[in-house]
């Protein structure tokens, strides 16, 4: 992606991948140039669900490019990808308010907002989940993108988060997570069970769409890509 945005999304449709997440180097795109990704994607009839932003999307100054870029592309949820460096209940407080106040300027531009966790989300301060703490403070149109291999990675239960978030988890970041190889872990070689991860976001979690996320791997990059797309219609159908 870095060296080649078109190229890399039509090498990733040509394998059968109906739709893409755009991580944060695209708020650095030109208007222009996002015209020109959009034209590449509906030639390609794949579409851009997401994308993913750094916390300075989240502000007021930083909320009105991403939301331009967005509506360009057909994205439909503007994610945070990281809260960045966090203290304290009242901090994830504070994560939650300037979600919603972009959840506002998003809404009135036809769009959403969502969340991405890490592991730390995942780790209790006083008995309480960071990540409940944002999703209890945002409106239920706030997106939850549940990021399973950092939820195993903190010993918690994915299943048992999308059944107590009903209708939160409008996609699921399907990255893998083995004790052995940590995220080198290709997606549905771990320890993850996706199954039941499946059955709970179609069932409870009103899930929108699944994005594969390979953090590390040891093959080429593309064919890793193949091979997990490979996994998904194996696992799921």
């Amino acid at each position: 992606m870095a060296k080649d945005v078109i190229a890399s999304v039509k090498a990733c449709a040509k394998m059968g991948y109906p739709g893409f997440e755009f991580y944060g180097n695209y708020i650095e795109w030109t208007t222009g140039f996002a015209k020109e990704v959009r034209q590449v994607l509906d030639d390609l009839k794949v579409k851009c669900y997401s994308t993913h932003n750094g916390a300075n999307v989240f502000t007021p100054e930083g909320i009105g490019k991403a939301i331009e870029i967005n509506t360009i592309l057909g994205s439909k949820y503007i994610v945070q990808a990281s809260a960045g460096r966090v203290t304290g209940i009242d901090g994830w407080k504070g994560v939650a308010e300037k979600l919603t106040a972009s959840y506002e300027k998003a809404k009135a531009a036809k769009l959403s907002v969502g969340y991405h966790n890490h592991a730390a989300e995942f780790h209790p301060i006083d008995g309480t989940l960071p990540l409940a703490v944002i999703a209890k403070g945002t409106p239920k149109d706030v997106m939850m993108q549940l990021d399973v291999g950092t939820c195993i990675e903190a010993g918690q239960d994915p299943v048992k988060w999308i059944n107590d978030n009903p209708g939160r988890i409008k996609c699921v970041h399907c990255k893998d997570y083995s004790k052995d190889k940590k995220y080198r872990v290709l997606f549905g070689d771990g320890d993850a069970p996706w199954k039941e991860i499946f059955k709970a976001a179609e069932s409870k979690g009103g899930v929108e769409y699944y994005l594969i996320e390979q953090e590390g791997y040891d093959l080429p990059p593309f064919e890793t890509v193949e091979k997990c797309l490979a996994n998904i219609k194996k696992i799921h159908g």
